[in-house]
């Protein structure tokens, strides 16, 4: 499962770097067209913003994937390690259905219904960029399967009352 993870992690890594270096010289080439040129590049500044959507959900699955994404543990804390176990594995289950349900079958939807619709100044099917709903979708439901496999396999460490209880 670890190699899938590092697999996973690698394609994202190098996906997200390229997507963002590219991003970065449509940003300047449309600075130096609109104010050295005088003439802007409408083009640029349309894919930019749409490679930024791609590099966003994109960047949101692998930080998901990673396990870094914003949380507030405050709550979790609160219970014993057994139970902190129970509800990660149901927010990762709840994750993994509304990744699938609603990014990869409503992602899906919404790139087959916008394929027909041209974007303005590239003239390409509007679908190609909408398909990062269903794509990020996919790789936040393989991280999900391997984040609840992990979780499962980590043995439950005793709590400090538990201990005491013991002794």
């Amino acid at each position: 499962m670890q190699k899938i993870r590092h697999i996973l992690d690698q394609i994202m890594r190098v996906f997200n770097a390229v997507t963002l270096g590219l991003m970065t010289l449509l940003t300047v080439w449309q600075v130096f067209t609109r104010y050295l040129l005088h003439a802007p590049s409408t083009w640029s500044e349309e894919l930019a913003s749409y490679m930024f959507a791609w590099v966003t959900m994109f960047g949101a699955a692998y930080v998901f994937g990673k396990r870094e994404h914003m949380n507030i543990p405050v709550v979790l804390e609160r219970f014993s390690p057994k139970t902190q176990k129970t509800l990660n594995l149901l927010s990762e289950g709840l994750i993994f259905v509304f990744a699938v349900v609603v990014l990869i079958y409503g992602g899906i939807e919404i790139t087959s219904l916008t394929m027909g619709q041209m974007s303005s100044s590239l003239s390409v099917p509007m679908g190609y960029f909408y398909a990062v709903i269903p794509l990020s979708g996919l790789f936040i439901a393989i991280y999900s399967i391997l984040n609840i496999y992990d979780i499962y396999q980590k043995p439950v460490a005793l709590d400090q009352s538990t201990k005491e209880a013991d002794n």
